[in-house]
C-alpha cells in the first residue's frame, strides 16, 4: 500500500542527497574532528562547511552557530543560559501555545523560584501583543516565543516583537523549529538573540539541532565537557548528522520558492476542498493563509474523534496527526487548541495536515477524495452528530 505522508511537522524523510552526503562520514572518514592529524582534520573541515551552510539559511555568521542534539536541547539551553547569566532576574515570558520543550521547562522553573507569564492567543491563534508588551518588566530575563506554531501553523510577528523587546534590553529567544526552511528566516532582520532549529524537520536526521546565539549575547553552556563548539557545548560532535544537517539547510534554501508556491498551492487546494465538501468543518488558525506556514493546515471536524479519523486514514495509507506528536496518546485536546478556545465539539476532531517538498498533487487529490467519506461514516456512528442533526445544529 502506498504511503501518503502528510505529517511533516512531526518529522520528515531524510533526503536522499542528505544520506549521500553523510555516508562517507559513517564509514570511510571516521576520524575525530578534534584530532591534530589530517585524517581527523578533514572531518573538522566538513563540520566547518556544515556550520556555514546552516548560517546561510538563517542569515547568521558561522561562529554564531552551535550544534546540539535537537530542538528541545536548543530551547532549554537558550532559556537556562539567559537565567544563568542574569541571576538577579526571575521573570520569563512565553506564550500559551509553545512546544512542550518550552512549556514544560517553564512549568518546572515556575516551581523553582521563577515567575512565568503566559501570553494568550485569540481564536485564530494570533498572539496578544498588548498583553505581551504590558508584561515586560525590569525583572524580565528572557522572552521565548515560537516563530511559527507546530499545530496551527500560525506565524508570530517575531520581527515586530523583537524591536519592542530589544528597546528594553531584554533577551529574545525564538523556537524556529517549524519555520526554518519553510518561510524566510533572517536573524539580523529580526534581531533575535537566540534561535532554535531541528534537523529532522527539514529532511536531515533525527538527533541533531542548532542553537543560534548572536555575538555578544550573554551565554552559559548547558552541556559542560570538552572544548567542542568553542566551549559552548561539550561532547564529541555527531559528525555525520551535522554534515547531513548542513546539506539539508543548503537544500532548504534552494527549495524555499517551491515551498512558497507549489507546496502552498497544494495546501490551499486541500484546505479549500475539505472545508467545502465536509459540513461543520473549520480551520484551526488564522484565516489569512499568508500568516500560516505554507505547508500546514489544521482542520477541525465537529462531532467526531480525531483518533478514529486517523485510524481510518491509516487504513488507506494516509499519515497525518491529531495535533503535536509530542502530545499523542492523550485523549484531551492539545494545549494549543485549548488556548485558542476551539469549541469542545471540534477540538476532539482536529486533524493536522503538514506537507513537504515531496508531496504531490496526486497525493492531495487522493486525500480530498477519501476524507469526506471517512468523516461521513464516523458521523453516522456518532450519537453526538445524530443529536446535533435532530436539533438542526449541523449542515448537510
Amino acid at each position: 500500500m502506498q504511503v501518503i505522508y502528510l505529517d511533516n511537522n512531526a518529522t520528515t524523510r531524510v533526503a536522499p542527497e542528505v544520506v549521500e552526503e553523510m555516508l562517507p562520514y559513517l564509514s570511510e572518514f571516521y576520524g575525530n574532528p578534534s584530532s591534530m592529524h589530517s585524517f581527523g582534520g578533514r572531518v573538522g573541515d566538513k563540520i566547518k562547511t556544515a556550520r556555514e551552510q546552516v548560517a546561510r539559511l538563517i542569515g547568521a555568521s558561522p561562529e554564531e552557530i552551535i550544534f546540539t542534539s535537537c530542538g528541545t536541547e536548543s530551547d532549554s539551553t537558550a532559556v537556562r543560559a539567559a537565567l544563568a547569566t542574569q541571576p538577579d532576574k526571575k521573570h520569563i515570558i512565553t506564550s500559551r501555545v509553545e512546544h512542550p520543550a518550552i512549556k514544560n521547562l517553564c512549568e518546572y522553573l515556575a516551581k523553582n523560584d521563577y515567575r512565568v507569564t503566559y501570553v494568550p492567543v485569540d481564536r485564530e491563534g494570533r498572539l496578544d501583543l498588548d498583553y505581551l508588551y504590558r508584561s515586560l518588566t525590569d525583572d524580565t530575563a528572557i522572552v521565548s516565543l515560537m516563530w511559527a506554531n507546530n499545530e496551527s501553523g500560525v506565524i508570530f510577528p517575531i520581527e515586530e516583537v523583537a524591536a519592542k523587546i530589544k528597546a528594553k534590553g531584554i533577551l529574545l529567544h525564538t523556537d524556529a523549529v517549524q519555520a526554518a526552511g519553510k518561510v524566510p528566516v533572517d536573524v539580523n532582520a529580526s534581531q533575535v538573540d537566540m534561535l532554535s532549529m531541528s534537523g529532522h524537520k527539514i529532511h536531515a536526521p533525527k538527533g541533531v539541532g542548532v542553537l543560534y546565539v548572536r555575538k555578544a549575547t550573554p551565554y552559559a553552556p548547558f552541556m559542560l565537557g570538552g572544548h567542542q563548539e568553542h566551549g559552548r557545548r561539550g561532547g564529541t560532535e555527531n559528525v555525520a548528522s551535522i554534515i547531513g544537517l548542513g546539506k539539508a539547510c543548503e537544500m532548504a534554501a534552494e527549495h524555499l520558492d517551491d515551498m512558497q508556491t507549489r507546496v502552498r498551492g497544494l495546501r490551499d487546494k486541500l484546505e479549500t476542498a475539505l472545508l467545502t465538501q465536509i459540513p461543520n468543518s473549520m480551520v484551526n488558525g488564522t484565516h489569512d493563509r499568508d500568516d500560516r506556514l505554507p505547508n500546514t493546515t489544521s482542520i477541525a471536524y465537529e462531532f467526531v474523534e480525531g483518533e478514529a479519523i486517523l485510524l481510518m486514514m491509516n487504513e488507506l495509507g494516509i499519515c497525518a496527526s491529531s495535533g503535536s506528536a509530542c502530545t499523542s496518546g492523550s485523549l484531551e485536546p492539545s494545549h494549543v487548541l485549548r488556548a485558542m478556545n476551539v469549541p469542545f465539539t471540534a477540538a476532539h476532531g482536529s486533524i493536522r495536515y503538514s506537507l513537504s517538498s515531496y508531496t504531490t498533487a496526486k497525493e492531495i487529490d487522493f486525500v480530498i477524495e477519501k476524507m469526506p467519506p471517512i468523516i461521513s461514516r464516523l458521523r453516522e456512528m456518532s450519537p453526538f452528530w445524530q443529536e446535533a442533526a435532530q436539533n438542526q445544529l449541523v449542515g448537510s
